[in-house]
């Protein structure tokens, strides 16, 4: 190829692939418009010319910001330094999944009671939003209904939007609690415990909650066996709820946490009043946060798949910002051995 004089555009692009000026710009814009063929060959071309997009022109002409925005909200805790290690993750999968698409990403932390449902894309700020968290679901539920009614774009991670199943990405959050109380049961376990709450104040963790159950039940082992305590997701709210079913004179041999969090929590509790884990007492955890496989001893847990779920938020969100279908919505939770279970590692 003749090294060009001067800056490259997209018409010497357009030149060089044999195809128009307008193909090429919907090519790079990733527009199903163009086949991927033609896409392949544009984007070889582009990066032998060294062609960078003029993100500003391009986003003038077609009225948006070329920025997604992700608001993350956390259980109030003591420390509001801290940030749960699972956001953590899924803060790097997005930020990635931006980057490959040609997108800034503009991060902030919320407060529920702030109006932040009206800051975003009507400010022009983002083209998007992501929701990361949410406290209370009551609560954060209306504000919801309020971006559905502004006719917002927006997706959010874990509980499903009413009547919007679209607007979410989720994990199996019942089949992940199954996976859990199955997993227990073959270990000979017959006394049982939840960690979380187990409410439709948290409807990931009700899932949890109900997955184990239902595993309970088809094993003959009724729920009101089953000594369940509320707790947000924290290693302090776990080491309280232990101390609290062990005031209430609770007796259990497995014990199933709605998060790792809580679940390494419970595990430090359990250890200060001389039970052993996993010989007296069984634990498994739900996310598959990176501290888990160095807690000890290592939390058998459930795992989420952060990188398909940061990727599938913004994919997705894009799809709806281009008012395209939207297809997978589910990602299917694993079983992660370790030592906490009884079980030998896998």
């Amino acid at each position: 190829m003749t090294p060009l004089k001067g800056k490259a555009t997209s018409f010497d692009i357009a030149y060089l692939a044999g195809v128009s000026q307008s193909t090429v710009s919907r090519a790079l814009r990733d527009s199903p418009a163009v086949n991927q063929e033609t896409k392949d060959k544009i984007f070889a071309i582009a990066k032998q010319l060294n062609y960078k997009v003029d993100k500003n022109a391009s986003n003038l002409r077609k009225q948006t910001t070329g920025t997604l925005a992700l608001l993350l909200f956390e259980d109030p805790t003591v420390d509001e330094s801290q940030i749960n290690p699972f956001f953590l993750a899924m803060l790097g999968s997005i930020t990635r999944a931006c980057s490959q698409r040609g997108h800034d990403l503009l991060v902030s932390f919320q407060q529920l009671s702030n109006d932040w449902h009206a800051d975003y894309e009507d400010s022009k700020k983002a083209d998007g939003i992501i929701l990361l968290g949410y406290g209370d679901y009551k609560d954060y539920e209306e504000k919801l209904n309020t971006l559905l009614a502004q006719q917002t774009h927006f997706v959010c991670w874990g509980a499903e939007v009413h009547g919007h199943p679209e607007f979410t990405i989720r994990s199996n959050n019942l089949q992940g609690g199954k996976l859990a109380g199955q997993h227990l049961l073959q270990q000979g376990r017959k006394r049982f415990a939840f960690l979380g709450n187990a409410s439709d104040h948290s409807p990931e963790f009700l899932a949890r909650y109900q997955g184990m159950v239902h595993a309970l039940e088809q094993a003959g082992i009724a729920e009101n066996t089953v000594a369940q305590l509320d707790a947000i997701s924290t290693e302090q709210a776990g080491f309280d709820a232990i101390n609290q079913l062990h005031a209430q004179g609770k007796s259990f041999d497995a014990l199933f946490c709605a998060s790792d969090l809580i679940a390494i929590g419970a595990i430090r509790a359990l250890q200060k009043k001389g039970l052993k884990v996993p010989e007296d007492v069984a634990v498994v955890g739900f996310d598959d946060i990176p501290v888990a496989s160095f807690s000890s001893p290592a939390l058998t847990t459930i795992q989420q798949n952060t990188s398909l779920a940061g990727e599938m938020l913004v994919v997705n969100l894009l799809k709806l910002i281009n008012h395209q279908p939207v297809e997978l919505t589910e990602i299917q939770p694993k079983i992660i051995v370790r030592h906490s279970c009884g079980a030998a590692e896998r």
